[in-house]
């Protein structure tokens, strides 16, 4: 890196950095671990000369420090996917359910934006299609920008179900409502994905919107439609129909990738008739609000009853507990 000329190339000095950063990421811990196990040693032969309990609490503080450090480096050794490093696009779709459903999407996002925020993550909400006239989404696109963003968001790739009295029910009957969420790695340039403009529908609208001033007056929303996979794409929340473009192709670029990585993730299953954990119909976690309060995960078990605290963003024991059991197998 100190080379002249280390930046003629853009491209390669950025991919000599981000490996350089990988590797500091395990040298530096390493050596933190290794100095405080020498500092252990040297205070165990200086008890050997006679007891000292503070040198001995020290000690025991040390060794639990060091516990928790190599139990933070073996979960990040889980996290060692080909994308796991880089940003995330993160879609909620409603499903079943009507206008519940719509408004459970929203939560959903509203949990995600807060989970983000408690990471120090950057958010952006990148298309909104808003539900019915009570409120709701129908589907949210986000970008979220940050070490292992993808790498953590894709244990909340799924099913997720509601259960709960309906705030739109008149009689407040229990309903039960379901949201899918798809994480994708945000991945930019770093891959070849080859799209030909040639077979690019670019449509533009009018961006909806709540009404009155809300409602733009110029044809800013795109919609892209990728012909020969049939995948379509809409954003309508930037500014400028330049900016939709450009994260309408973002989008489109992330989902093509999903759907080769898919085939070959289908292809593997097929062969070692393992698949699980990556199919839209599979439910990975409840929520319950009524007649009792729980949050599982039906993938490891994991299961709560501060739902509050987890639809304010209080996920990452979920994430966590649901990726420490995919490393295991």
């Amino acid at each position: 890196m100190a080379e002249p000329g280390f930046w003629d190339s853009r491209e390669t000095a950025m991919s000599v950095i981000d490996e350089n950063n990988s590797i500091k990421a395990w040298l530096e811990p390493l050596d933190d671990i290794k100095t405080r196990l020498d500092n252990i040693a040297i205070a165990l032969e200086l008890m050997e000369t006679g007891p000292d309990s503070d040198i001995l609490d020290e000690s025991s503080a040390g060794i639990i420090s060091i516990e928790k450090r190599m139990d933070r480096l073996e979960f990040i050794r889980m996290l060692s996917g080909k994308h796991d490093r880089d940003d995330a696009i993160l879609t909620i779709r409603s499903g079943a359910g009507g206008q519940d459903s719509q408004d459970w999407a929203e939560i959903l996002m509203k949990m995600y934006i807060h989970w983000a925020e408690r990471q120090e993550y950057e958010v952006e909400v990148l298309s909104v299609s808003e539900g019915g006239v009570e409120g709701g989404i129908r589907e949210a696109v986000m970008g979220i920008r940050g070490p292992w963003a993808y790498g953590y968001l894709r244990a909340e790739g799924g099913i997720h179900r509601l259960v709960r009295k309906s705030p739109f029910d008149q009689n407040h009957r229990r309903h039960t409502s379901f949201a899918s969420v798809f994480p994708l790695p945000d991945i930019e340039d770093d891959i070849e994905v080859e799209l030909n403009d040639d077979d690019i529908r670019v449509d533009t609208f009018r961006a909806s919107g709540a009404g009155g001033q809300h409602v733009n007056k110029t044809s800013s929303a795109v919609r892209m439609t990728h012909l020969p996979t049939g995948i379509t794409v809409t954003c309508q929340n930037q500014r400028s129909q330049h900016r939709n473009r450009e994260v309408a192709r973002r989008i489109l670029k992330a989902r093509i990738y999903e759907l080769e990585e898919d085939k070959r993730l289908e292809e593997k299953a097929r062969l070692e008739k393992t698949k699980k954990d990556v199919s839209w119909g599979n439910q990975i976690r409840s929520y319950v609000m009524h007649p009792y309060q729980m949050v599982k995960d039906h993938r490891t078990g994991m299961e709560t009853s501060g739902i509050d605290d987890v639809l304010a963003g209080d996920i990452q024991g979920f994430i966590e507990e649901y990726l420490r059991t995919r490393g295991k197998e």
